[in-house]
């Protein structure tokens, strides 16, 4: 390909529109949970433990996030997310063990869905 070429194809229209950062952030997190209910419903326990793990990820990435002092989000909301990141760890925990079951996981996420839209 000529360097004309690449230059036509750099400026051409986009074809697919970007996605928003709130609606990857929400695609991720319905990926998670639907992945999460799944894997209940199966009783699938080593699925589950794949699921668990990526929604502590996720957790622990918004933790993160809304921790750094340039977020932009207002503090209580900031805190909530924290405090929200903090449980989801601990029940992780409890789930791993078979102490607890996932559904409070689940319901966090459904909740964090229904914010996003």
């Amino acid at each position: 390909m000529d360097t004309i070429q690449l230059a036509q194809r750099g400026y051409s229209p986009i074809t697919a529109p970007l996605k928003s950062a709130r609606k990857v952030e929400y695609d991720v997190i319905a990926r998670i949970t639907s992945r999460l209910t799944s894997a209940m419903k199966a009783k699938d326990f080593n699925k589950l433990i794949h699921a668990l793990h990526e929604n502590r990820t996720l957790w622990r990435k918004f933790a993160m996030d809304v921790a750094h002092p340039d977020n932009l989000l207002p503090d209580e909301l900031r805190a909530r997310l924290i405090y929200l990141s903090e449980f989801t760890e601990q029940h992780t925990r409890k789930v791993i063990s078979r102490e607890a079951a996932a559904t409070p996981l689940v319901e966090v996420n459904t909740a964090i869905l229904r914010g996003l839209k």
